[in-house]
């Protein structure tokens, strides 16, 4: 029952569509203007850089807040980072599966920075080197390449391994079974991300997937 509450305050959060809504502010559907996502990199390209940085900052937001009103309701449990991490997995399929909008959100790559973030205190100070090194993994892979989904996909995945290691080395402070549960957990949310980003992989494979700072193509 703690799990189904913790996806549902998730999921009410991730409600939230910051693109959607920064792209009304400016008269635009963002879902029907460039690749029809209403996540960070489609507000950025159809709508700027100050709409991108919105849309980035309240897709974070909402995944912190979601860990704290968790954090904070179960401060009793044994498994919190675990609860925390459902609370999450809400906010990435509000985000994604928004049920106000036909179902039709983002790719929750800005939910996993807020995830990264709020994991990166379990085990201070150590535990803040999620951030840098999870930064690093999205940022080289994009300077290299210029593809965002690349950059995305590979920062998503080094933060599921960085949070299999740091689980192994007990800075979770949980049992074996409740760290194999929260592995499994983001595994899943790993796998719908990889999911989320099939047209990129196709269009990667293809050849014509868009090229950060370049214009889309038709």
């Amino acid at each position: 029952m703690e799990r189904l509450i913790c996806l549902a305050i998730g999921y009410v959060c991730g409600l939230l569509q910051t693109g959607y809504i920064v792209g009304a502010m400016s008269h635009v559907d963002i879902r029907k203007k460039g690749s029809g996502n209403a996540g960070t990199t489609n507000a950025l390209r159809v709508l700027g850089w100050k709409a991108g940085i919105l849309t980035f900052a309240g897709d974070v937001i909402k995944c912190v807040v979601a860990f704290l009103i968790v954090f904070f309701l179960f401060r009793g449990s044994a498994c919190r980072p675990l609860l925390t991490l459902y609370a999450g997995a809400g906010v990435t399929l509000g985000h994604n599966f928004p049920f106000y909008l036909n179902f039709k959100g983002g790719k929750g790559i800005a939910v996993m920075a807020g995830l990264v973030a709020v994991n990166s205190f379990w085990h201070l100070p150590a535990s803040l080197l999620l951030i840098p090194i999870t930064l690093a993994c999205f940022l080289i892979p994009v300077v290299m390449t210029r593809y965002i989904s690349v950059g995305s996909l590979a920062a998503y995945t080094v933060f599921l391994i960085e949070m299999i290691i740091i689980g192994q080395m007990g800075w979770f402070d949980m049992d074996a079974a409740h760290c194999y549960e929260l592995y499994a957990v983001l595994g899943l949310l790993t796998l719908l991300a990889w999911y989320r980003h099939k047209a990129n992989l196709k269009r990667l494979a293809a050849g014509t997937e868009n090229k950060f700072g370049s214009k889309k193509k038709e």
